[in-house]
């Protein structure tokens, strides 16, 4: 068997199935090779917001936090490692991806960027971003 076949339980009984069945699995992998994602919770109190970002298998060297009032971008590359092949060995298949994965949001309330505090461990980023106070509206008198 030249190539490793992975059943995929989403498709169905249908034309792209039966092309699957005689053909190599690569020749469809630009639909099946997704994105790279991230994936993010967001919470919030009345003094700041949290938020949780899933980017496994990233040193934390490479995470990039940005925030710009109440812009939040975050941006990390993966780098490829060299795999090494005992000899006569080939890849049947590579399903990790390398690149740059990016998120950008904006919250509805600006972000003290002084005191924003974030944490890298077992592949979760977690941010807290502390709500900046509103300046406060000053009394004009009129005389």
């Amino acid at each position: 068997m030249s190539n490793l076949r992975l059943p995929d339980p989403s498709f169905g009984d249908n034309f792209e199935t039966a092309l699957r069945r005689f053909f190599s699995p690569t020749v469809f992998d630009g639909e099946a090779a997704q994105q790279l994602k991230m994936r993010i919770d967001v919470t919030e109190n009345e003094k700041a917001y949290a938020v949780k970002a899933d980017i496994p298998g990233v040193k934390k060297e490479d995470i990039h936090v940005q925030v710009d009032g109440n812009m939040v971008s975050i941006r990390a590359e993966t780098r490829s490692e060299k795999e090494t092949r005992g000899e006569g060995d080939r890849v049947l298949r590579s399903e990790r991806q390398y690149g740059t994965i990016a998120r950008s949001f904006s919250l509805a309330q600006d972000v003290d960027a002084a005191g924003v505090q974030a944490k890298y461990a077992d592949g979760v980023l977690s941010l807290e971003l502390p709500k900046k106070s509103p300046a406060n509206a000053s009394r004009i008198a009129v005389q």
